[in-house]
């Protein structure tokens, strides 16, 4: 795998140095077990996959460089680098200026934009309309995209289905930039949809066999299907592909559901004919990062804390699975940490802030799991731990938890 030259700041004493630790010792990932730091009061299970992925590292590469390549002109990004407040409000300090909203809305009209300025296209890459739009104003949209390969990859699987006259069955977020990239990708080739979950799946499934007339479909999916696009004549040959950051599990789901519906409508003998398996699209950091959740999962803890940005999507889902269990916090940063007994975190159920007290529970030892999102700098975890380490007395010494770990490692690999 390709290393990336990442600012020093984003890197962290003990995260980073666990991540190397595992690495070392599990270079082929085999083992999902969390990593299990224990202070005494208070022990953290880490889990063996979580920050930076490639993806964002490669974008958060591109992003810096174009900075230092370009210092005297004007830098502009689509939207958010990536989903985490700490990474974007770097990069407006540093004198980039975003286009617009994460939702779409311009923050800055086209007009002020002109060749001689750079545009960075952010890892969720963009819509084919921007695209044309850049290029007509004689932007370079090349030189600094850092579209994730990953998001390349559904956007090519697409283009493959399309072009062997599949319609493509986009699950994702539909407001969602990479959702709203991969849809306008895909639409130029063939009739595209989107679902958001297996409930307006089972909606579409009636529509394919017939049980929902069009004028109904249209209201479902408002907003969420190409121009022309006919119930009638389009879904009699479907592919199933994904926003990158959605479930594993709920993706892989939706294909299951959809395929045994086709099934239902045109016999399992021709299936092939009507429906193509397509988890291959699925993107291999999400899908470690939420095993290695489940393994955390496995283990006794007390509390969760999941750090991220609140309008991350795979943060979001490692929330969920975190919730089936035991009580979950979600958190941007250390800030969030208002006192050992005061915490300020996110309902991303409902998009609220709430204030929860005794959130540590009054317990001694207390366990807690602690993970993060794919766009979290590993220092922002450090600083969590660091910080909820301070809240309890007589913990035993960072460097020799540290120094056990490599011992262990040690062991096991003479």
């Amino acid at each position: 795998m390709k290393s990336f030259d990442i600012p020093i700041f984003y890197k962290s004493p003990v995260i980073s140095e666990i991540k190397k630790l595992r690495v070392d010792k599990d270079p082929r990932k085999k083992d999902y077990s969390p990593t299990v730091l224990d202070f005494g009061p208070v022990k953290f299970l880490i889990a063996r996959h979580f920050g930076f992925c490639y993806g964002v590292e490669n974008a958060i590469e591109i992003s810096y460089k174009a900075l230092a390549e370009n210092p005297d002109k004007k830098i502009f990004l689509l939207s958010e680098m990536i989903h985490n407040p700490e990474v974007n409000n770097d990069l407006i300090e540093r004198g980039v200026k975003f286009i617009a909203e994460t939702s779409g809305k311009q923050l800055i009209d086209w007009s002020e934009i002109n060749s001689d300025d750079i545009v960075i296209i952010p890892a969720f890459g963009t819509t084919v309309e921007i695209q044309n739009k850049l290029s007509d104003l004689g932007v370079d949209i090349l030189k600094y995209d850092t579209t994730c390969p990953f998001v390349e990859k559904v956007w090519n699987r697409a283009s493959t289905l399309g072009s062997s006259d599949h319609t493509i069955i986009v699950h994702g977020k539909h407001e969602h930039e990479e959702t709203r990239a991969t849809f306008s990708h895909s639409k130029e080739n063939t009739p595209t949809l989107i679902v958001r979950d297996i409930e307006e799946t089972k909606k579409l499934g009636d529509v394919i066999l017939g049980k929902i007339e069009n004028e109904e479909f249209y209201e479902l999916f408002k907003d969420k299907f190409s121009l022309g696009f006919d119930p009638q004549k389009h879904l009699n040959k479907i592919g199933v592909v994904n926003q990158t950051t959605m479930l594993a599990s709920e993706t892989q789901a939706i294909a299951d559901y959809l395929k045994d519906i086709m099934i239902q409508k045109y016999g399992a003998d021709k299936i092939k004919e009507h429906f193509s398996d397509t988890r291959d699209t699925l993107c291999y950091a999400t899908h470690d990062n939420q095993k290695a959740t489940i393994a955390l999962l496995e283990e006794e803890a007390d509390i969760a804390i999941v750090v991220g940005g609140y309008n991350s999507s795979n943060t979001s889902h490692i929330v969920e699975l975190c919730e089936e269990k035991l009580t979950t916090y979600f958190i941007s940063s250390a800030d969030k940490l208002l006192s050992e007994n005061l915490i300020s975190h996110f309902d991303f159920h409902n998009h609220k802030m709430l204030l929860t007290e005794n959130y540590l529970m009054n317990k001694i030892p207390i366990t807690i799991i602690l993970t993060s999102g794919a766009s979290c700098p590993d220092s922002v975890v450090d600083d969590v731990l660091q910080k909820v380490l301070s809240y309890y007395d007589n913990t035993r010494n960072i460097d020799d938890v540290l120094l056990d770990l490599r011992e262990t490692n040690s062991i096991q690999h003479s």
